[in-house]
This record gives structure tokens, C-alpha cells and sequence, in this order.
């Protein structure tokens, strides 16, 4: 994985906003409109060759697809990262309830289980402004979760080989050396419905031991992987009543397991880790802390680990990193930017932000990143004025630990 000696490095979390072309073009797809497959792909390469020059042009080092392969067809999505995951996973029934409705689920001492959706801790406490379509609070459209029936298997190898080849090809024409592609993990994809395996726990590694095709396919050609797992840390507020702390990270820890066996044997210096608190724009309050679960995330055997670091709800987090020492040869990517707010971060404070990690981990084990995915989140507009304050900010910040 690409490290630097002289400048901090910029990345992001993922997802980048989509051309309307090709919203407009996964929409189709969605409805089952007869459309020319060679025009959606030739649309969705351009889309990807221009997403990759885009980012060269406003200053981020290590680029990514933008998550274009993974359909969405709204502006405002929430889920993309994950539901993608439906099409390449033999073995569902698509027609599951949606998350948001199905019954709720009550944990007790000693036996942790999810709740529904809807029934999360931040949303029935906030009950009033969830339910307001004035207060702000968007969490994209609420498809039905599929239903596993059958064996997992991974059915979408066509799906990523081509991924890859429009990435590579769009990579070649920036000039661009490394790049990084997500995938979900299995902690996060196994959220579904369950009607096959046993226990919670069967399904959990069927779906390691299937999705990992997809990880090693990314490896295998040469990308960073990197690996989407929000329920490491959002979970927490998907337990009802809250758990204690220990009970949480043992729960959490399985899912830990599971992510290590399907990237058993994969190389850790390709392989970086995504955690957030779930990135819908809503109150947070039941987040659970940092430093509650960065021990937990720790033990994923992966070189590089990108978190939120600069929403209102996790900036003051940084501290963290003063009593916990960063395991040698371990890489950092903080949010500096976030998807939480359209206000645009000045590059002063992004520069204070980068600053104040390099001063406690090392400025050679910094990358400067996004809180989350930016695509479907924000306005176009001010995602990409998000990335170049980014970047304005990396560049200031290496000016004073360089200088």
C-alpha cells in the first residue's frame, strides 16, 4: 500500500456521486426497462474514466471508482454499498421484508440479537424527527432485504471482473499507479434474512467464505481492497435495550473472525478497513465510542484502518490515539471532510485535523481521507469542493511536518 516520505497522502471512503446518466441508467435497470446493455456499459466506463480524472485533478492521491458498478438509482442513496451485494450472492429470495419493518427483535443478558431497522435506539428516540420529512433526516429508499433459502455462493464474478477492467483502463489513462476498490464485508452483507443455516453464525461465515471470491479477484488484479463494514461499530445502536460493553465487543469480535477467515492468506499491505457510525444524516446519540470498539477494529488483519474523525459527533474522537499505540507497520486514514454537513470544510481546519493524528501516530502513517462515502449524501456540487479542501488541507498540513 502506497505510503509517502515527504507529503500526506489523500484518499476517500468510497462512493463519489454519480453522473445523472448513469443514476438515470441504473434506474432503468431497477424498473426492468428493455435497454442496449453495450450503451449502459459504454456510460458506465466513460462514467468511471472521468470519476478517476476527476479526483487526479482536484488533488486525491490514491483514487477509487467511486462505487460506479454498484447501482444506484436515486440521487440520495444510503445503501448501494451494501445491497449491491444482493445481485452477486446466490441463494436469496429477493423478496424479503424491508429492514425498516420487519418485527422487532429484543436483545436480553447474555444473548445479543438485531433489532429491526426502525426499531434502532437513535430513531425511537428520536421518533419525531425521524418521522418529519422537514427535519433534515434522509436515509434514501428502503428496498425489501433478501431472504437466504439456499447455500451462499458468489455469483457475481462476471460483475466484478468487470469492475476491475473499467478501473484498471480508467486508472491507465490518469496515470494513476494504485487505486482502491470497496467490497462489503461479511459482518455487514450477512444482515439479511435467514430462513437456511442454523444459526446466525453459519450464515455469517457462508457468506466470509462467498464474498471472499470477490475480495481475492480485487487483490488478485493488483487494487487496494477495501473492506466496508459499518456494523463493527453501528450495530451497537441496532441493539435493543444496549448491551454492556464487554457483551458488544464479544458479539462484534465474531464478525471480526469471520472478516479475518475470508481474507485468510490475502496480503495484509493491499488491504484496508472502512468503520463509521453509519453515515444516514440523523443524531447519533447511541453511537457507540471509539474507544469502546478501537481495540476491536485493530484485530482485523488488515495494514490500514479509515474511520470518522470529523463529524461533530466523532471529531473530539482524535484523543483516542493517545493511549492507544498504532501497531507497527499500521496505517491511518481519518475523515477530515465528512458527509455529515454541506457546510465546506475550511483547509485550515482539515490541516489542524491531519496535524493533530501525524503528531500522535507519525506523519509517514497518515492518509488523509473522507468520514464516509460522499455520493448520495451530498450535493455533486459540494462533494467535490469537500475533496479539494481535502486536499488544499493535506497540502498545508505537509508544508508544516515537512518544513
Amino acid at each position: 500500500m502506497r505510503t509517502s516520505t515527504d507529503h500526506i497522502l489523500t484518499s476517500h471512503a468510497g462512493s463519489l456521486p454519480r453522473p445523472d446518466a448513469l443514476i438515470a441508467a441504473n434506474r432503468a435497470h431497477e424498473t426492468g426497462e428493455a435497454i442496449d446493455e453495450r450503451a449502459f456499459d459504454d456510460t458506465l466506463r466513460g462514467a468511471v474514466a472521468e470519476v478517476v480524472r476527476h479526483q487526479k485533478e482536484r488533488g486525491i492521491d490514491i483514487p477509487g471508482d467511486g462505487e460506479f458498478g454498484k447501482p444506484m438509482g436515486q440521487r440520495v442513496n444510503y445503501g448501494s454499498w451494501w445491497r449491491y451485494s444482493w445481485q452477486r450472492l446466490g441463494g436469496l429470495n429477493p423478496e424479503g421484508p424491508s429492514l425498516y419493518e420487519m418485527t422487532p427483535r429484543r436483545s436480553r443478558p447474555g444473548e445479543i440479537v438485531l433489532t429491526s431497522f426502525g426499531d434502532r435506539r437513535d430513531r425511537t428516540q428520536f421518533a419525531a424527527a425521524y418521522n418529519d420529512p422537514a427535519s433534515g433526516i434522509t436515509t434514501g429508499p428502503r428496498p425489501p432485504a433478501p431472504i437466504c433459502v439456499a447455500p451462499l455462493t458468489y455469483t457475481g464474478h462476471d460483475a466484478i471482473r468487470a469492475d476491475i477492467a473499467r478501473f484498471k483502463e480508467a486508472l491507465a489513462a490518469a496515470g494513476i499507479e494504485e487505486g482502491f476498490m470497496s467490497a462489503v464485508a461479511p459482518g455487514s452483507a450477512s444482515r439479511i434474512g435467514n430462513e437456511y443455516y442454523k444459526t446466525e453464525e453459519e450464515l455469517l461465515y457462508a457468506c466470509a467464505d462467498a464474498m471472499r471470491e470477490e475480495y481475492k479477484a480485487i487483490v488478485d488484479a493488483g487494487l487496494v481492497l477495501q473492506l466496508d463494514d459499518p456494523c463493527i461499530a453501528e450495530n451497537w445502536d441496532q441493539i435493543n435495550p444496549a448491551p454492556k460493553v464487554e457483551e458488544y465487543q464479544k458479539f462484534t469480535m465474531q464478525r471480526v473472525e469471520a472478516l479475518n477467515h475470508a481474507i485468510r492468506g490475502l496480503p495484509q499491505d493491499r488491504i484496508r478497513f472502512h468503520l463509521c457510525w453509519g453515515s444516514w444524516h440523523g443524531p447519533h446519540m447511541t453511537d457507540i465510542p471509539m474507544r469502546d470498539i478501537v481495540d476491536v477494529m485493530l484485530k482485523i488483519d488488515a495494514q490500514a484502518y479509515s474511520f470518522e474523525a470529523g463529524n461533530v459527533r466523532h471529531e473530539h474522537e482524535w484523543k483516542v490515539w493517545q493511549n492507544i499505540k498504532l501497531p507497527d507497520g499500521k496505517i491511518i486514514l481519518p475523515g477530515v471532510v465528512s458527509h455529515a454537513t454541506n457546510v465546506i470544510e475550511h483547509p485550515e481546519l482539515v490541516a489542524d485535523r491531519i496535524l493533530r493524528f501525524a503528531n500522535l501516530v507519525g506523519r509517514e502513517r497518515v492518509i488523509a481521507s473522507t468520514d464516509c462515502g460522499l455520493g448520495g449524501r451530498v450535493h455533486p456540487q459540494i462533494a467535490w469542493a469537500k475533496l479539494e479542501a481535502l486536499a488544499q488541507g493535506a497540502a498545508l498540513a505537509s508544508k508544516q511536518l515537512w518544513r
